[in-house]
């Protein structure tokens, strides 16, 4: 998705982490290198203009936060622009308010109610199908969910629509020959009260902000529905004009929340992010796919990582917080004066696993897709035997490793189930890792992994 803006972002940054000196020439050189990228991903240029006008003001004028090199605050900048060309304008990946959720759930449905989400979308958007993907996210949720079939302009539309959810085990009210939709949709609530479900996902006819009569028709469900929440469906490959068709949609039915389905493959798939960000609703989904399951919750810290190869850094600082994992004082300064003990390590290592190896690794900047699923069991087993190794040394052992000589590694080979061959690989990883936290101390990554715990 979206293959060539990631390309030329990337390509973007390599100037910057390849570059021996930041100056004015080498911030300009940047610039236009994500316009062009930009503007080929069919993002409004007004908003190319501003990112790239932000970014310079910004790189040229800001003294990077302590801890920070002047690169890696360059690099932080785009991020944070990029970020708010989505719509979003929350904290940035290094500075995170510990006191606030960073969780980024896009529902809040109320317990006890039938909440009811109203599809909205113009003809040829994928808006039916998307009804579906939207009621099996939700059900593999634990969502109690059914649907409503009020399309009565499109032939056959019902008819997909049932044979679609008859996938995923999900009921659909709809009425073949009542052309009314009005009344189709208080029929199916009403056939819905006495049922035990907790969301009712109703799917409405296609139209197009041109398209007055159609569009009083949705107002007119929507007074009669009065929906918790309004998805507007956006053909991705609509690029700019993306934002217009927002904009009247949401002037006369207030939009909740956009799924934007079709951006497998198009070049305009920037564009119709940026366009629906610039109207305020959030941009809960993305349709990645012909698959019912090919539908992915939108998250613009991840989305963004992802373009940049920066990794998911906003969900690994959510599950460190979650978990509670504080980095020890006295531990955090042994680490960063190249000091770590055994314990240190094995200590770290617990904490990977709490947050899951594998998200550690796939989230990582500049790990984030490198590491094949082969690898990560591969890598998921050593710790595993680390851990055993460590749990069968002494104290003395553990805060100075180099004591450790034949006899002793033949010990701990015995008592922990692993080869003598493996207990030495695990302190030359152990030695190794030590280095390079000597060897990081000030740098971004290094201030990142501390606060995960990591050192």
């Amino acid at each position: 998705m979206l293959d060539n803006l990631r390309t030329g972002l990337r390509s973007a940054l390599k100037k910057i982490v390849g570059a021996s000196d930041i100056n004015e020439e080498l911030i300009d050189s940047l610039s236009k290198d994500i316009q062009r990228s930009l503007l080929q991903s069919d993002v409004n240029v007004r908003q190319v203009l501003s990112i790239t006008k932000n970014l310079k003001e910004r790189a040229l004028n800001e003294q990077p936060p302590k801890g920070l090199t002047k690169k890696d605050h360059i690099i932080t900048i785009l991020y944070n622009e990029i970020s708010s060309l989505l719509g979003y304008t929350g904290d940035n990946i290094i500075h995170i308010d510990k006191t606030k959720s960073i969780s980024e759930d896009s529902f809040n449905f109320q317990p006890g109610k039938k909440n009811i989400i109203l599809m909205l979308g113009i003809q040829g958007s994928g808006k039916t199908t998307c009804t579906v993907k939207i009621a099996r996210w939700l059900t593999r949720h634990g969502y109690k969910v059914a649907i409503i079939g009020a399309d009565t302009w499109r032939p056959g539309a019902l008819t997909q629509l049932k044979m679609n959810s008859i996938k995923i085990k999900v009921e659909v009210y709809g009425e073949e020959e009542n052309k009314d939709p009005i009344s189709i949709v208080k029929n199916g609530l009403e056939y819905y009260k006495s049922q035990d479900y907790d969301v009712i996902v109703i799917d409405t006819a296609g139209r197009h902000k041109e398209e007055s009569g159609l569009l009083e028709e949705m107002n007119e469900i929507n007074k009669v529905t009065n929906p918790d929440l309004v998805l507007l469906v956006i053909d991705g490959t609509m690029g700019q004009q993306a934002y217009s068709q927002a904009k009247a949609f949401h002037d006369t039915a207030p939009i909740g929340g956009i799924v934007i389905t079709k951006l497998d493959g198009t070049a305009k798939g920037g564009g119709a992010l940026a366009a629906s960000a610039v109207t305020g609703a959030k941009i809960f989904f993305i349709g990645t796919g012909e698959r019912i399951d090919d539908l992915e919750l939108f998250s613009p810290t991840r989305f963004v990582g992802r373009l940049l190869g920066m990794g998911d850094i906003k969900a690994l600082l959510d599950m460190a917080k979650r978990l509670e994992i504080e980095a020890d004082e006295t531990q955090a300064k042994r680490l960063l004066g190249g000091k770590m003990t055994i314990e240190d390590f094995y200590s770290q290592m617990e904490n990977v696993n709490k947050m899951g190896f594998r998200n550690v690794i796939e989230n990582l900047p500049g790990l984030s897709g490198m590491v094949k699923d082969d690898q990560l069991d591969v890598l998921q087993g050593k710790i595993e035997k680390w851990r055993f190794i460590i749990q069968s040394m002494t104290k003395e052992e553990k805060k100075d490793p180099n004591i450790i000589n034949d006899a002793r590694r033949k010990r701990i080979s015995r008592g922990s189930g692993i080869t003598e061959h493996e207990v030495k690989d695990m302190i030359k990883q152990y030695n190794n890792s030590k280095t390079m936290m000597k060897q990081a101390k000030g740098r971004q990554m290094h201030g990142m992994l501390r606060r995960f715990g990591f050192g």
